[in-house]
């Protein structure tokens, strides 16, 4: 079994590898970069010229990692180290100083001139694959004391050891490190965090502009939320998350930071608290009460049609199960919408908020009631199947009635691949969270992979397939597991053997 959970480990990364990898290819490559733009208050604002238009295009298209790029400052700035006499006049002679530089330099730089102060500024288009490779390069991030190189901050200490600090007791903290607290304990879940290994899956632009992609899923949501803060120097009212502390040059702290840290505090940088759950939590919320309500339905649903298979009941349960499997995705939504509206349940989710238990009813339900109906059905045909097995005749020659049979022998027999199952449900949560969360303006991940496509967000994008890559594949995983664990007779070998 060991060399099973190896093997398909292994295959899961490569699975994730190879669908991150060709989402990648295929946003960045045939997706037009200037929709970005669309979405981009910034734009209009500082593009007000065709120099200042072009300059800012391309600071964006390099921060995104389409090309790499050389203002006419930097340009000279590097030139300068070839031959000196350089300017940024445009002059002819300078055109010939670059152009030798550029043709040094090679891999793909090329030379240009802005329409207006016919300046020069050099370009150069990065591969695809060069992209693919440096996402995966900085993929994993590890924190260590050498982390943190300040030219202003020379004398920086560096180390990681276990203390017990003022602002949030014993921990493991760190100095050269980017995070303060690498490892430390609190009352929310999961309890134990740590900051030595993360994840980074590039910046959000657009929307969110220039924010990490998982600090945006993974921070609370709506207006800050303000508690008694234990700071180093004293307790204080604040939103700020002191868990969140990271590196900052002290140089750039300004009075409220010294208020709260001290003078010479080099990691001052935090993130705040919300009062809104993140959206990762968000999703997980209406996607786990989903599950559960699938399960609810279609468990017991499933094994009366069994029982009582060919009877009126199971002629209609039969029936409404089709029914609701041939219904569209987006219909049975809006049935359910316009349903729980009339009851009183809100219709959307801002109605309410999250503070307001009613706010995640309907999408929870939509979310159960998706995949029960392939759920009844299929236990409902295996049950039906363990009813001509040899130990259900055995038993009812023993004399035991129906219902226990049902309940004692079939059913425990039926939980084995019901187990099984359940990855596919979780998968079938997070398909359907994208169109539930949109419709009624859910604030989670399956709504902020719709927006980030129609803002052409594209490092949001690949983030979010990342994420939900990670989830279903390794969920699979997950359900063979379970199934071994209740039932010890299922043997897993690498060659998928059982």
């Amino acid at each position: 079994m060991k060399k099973y959970i190896f093997m398909r480990i292994l295959r899961s990364l490569v699975s994730i590898f190879l669908v991150t990898t060709l989402t990648y290819t295929i946003i960045y490559t045939m997706v037009p970069r200037r929709l970005i733009f669309k979405q981009d208050p910034n734009y209009n604002k500082v593009a007000t010229t065709e120099d200042k238009k072009t300059n800012y295009e391309n600071t964006v298209y390099e921060r995104m990692g389409y090309v790499d790029y050389y203002d006419t400052k930097e340009l000279q700035e590097k030139a300068k180290k070839e031959n000196k006499s350089v300017t940024t006049e445009p002059t002819e002679e300078n055109k010939k100083i670059y152009e030798a530089y550029i043709e040094k330099l090679g891999k793909g730089w090329k030379l240009y001139q802005f329409k207006e102060s016919k300046e020069f500024y050099a370009v150069r288009e990065v591969p695809v694959y060069e992209r693919v490779i440096e996402f995966y390069t900085n993929l994993i991030q590890i924190d260590h004391p050498n982390v943190i190189q300040d030219e202003e901050n020379p004398n920086l200490e560096r180390y990681i050891r276990i203390e017990n600090d003022p602002a949030i007791g014993w921990s493991v903290v760190g100095s050269g490190t980017r995070h303060k607290y690498l490892l430390y304990f609190n009352g929310q879940f999961p309890f134990v965090h740590q900051n030595f290994v993360s994840l980074n899956l590039g910046n959000s632009y657009p929307t969110y502009a220039n924010t990490p992609v998982l600090q945006v899923i993974s921070q609370g949501q709506g207006q800050t939320k303000s508690s008694e803060v234990q700071f180093p120097t004293g307790k204080k009212t604040s939103s700020v998350n002191i868990y969140s502390r990271t590196y900052k040059t002290p140089s750039k702290a300004d009075s409220q930071d010294i208020a709260k840290y001290g003078k010479g505090d080099a990691y001052t940088a935090t993130k705040n608290n919300y009062q809104n759950p993140s959206m990762i939590a968000s999703s997980a919320i209406i996607g786990l009460i989903g599950v559960a309500l699938s399960y609810l339905i279609a468990v017991p649903l499933g094994s009366y049609m069994a029982r009582l298979k060919n009877t009126w009941f199971d002629s209609i349960s039969t029936a409404a199960l089709t029914f609701m499997m041939s219904l569209p995705t987006i219909a049975l939504v809006y049935i359910v919408r316009l349903a729980g509206s009339t009851l009183g349940l809100p219709d959307s989710f801002p109605i309410l908020g999250a503070s307001d238990w009613r706010s995640y009813v309907l999408p929870s339900l939509i979310l159960g009631l998706l995949s029960a109906p392939w759920t009844a059905v299929w236990i409902r045909r295996y049950m039906i199947d363990l009813q001509s097995q040899d130990f259900v005749r055995f038993a009812r020659a023993k004399g035991l009635s129906e219902k226990e049979i049902s309940n004692k022998h079939i059913f425990k027999n039926a939980m084995v691949p019901l187990v099984s199952s359940i990855p596919a449900s979780i998968v079938g949560v997070i398909a359907g969270a994208t169109l539930t969360e949109t419709v009624f303006a859910f604030p989670g991940m399956g709504k902020m992979l719709i927006d980030s496509v129609k803002a052409s967000n594209n490092s949001m994008v690949v983030g979010l397939v990342f994420i939900f890559t990670c989830l279903s594949i390794f969920a699979l995983l997950i359900g063979d597991v379970l199934m071994t664990m209740l039932d010890p007779r299922i043997k897993l070998t690498s060659k998928g053997g059982k």
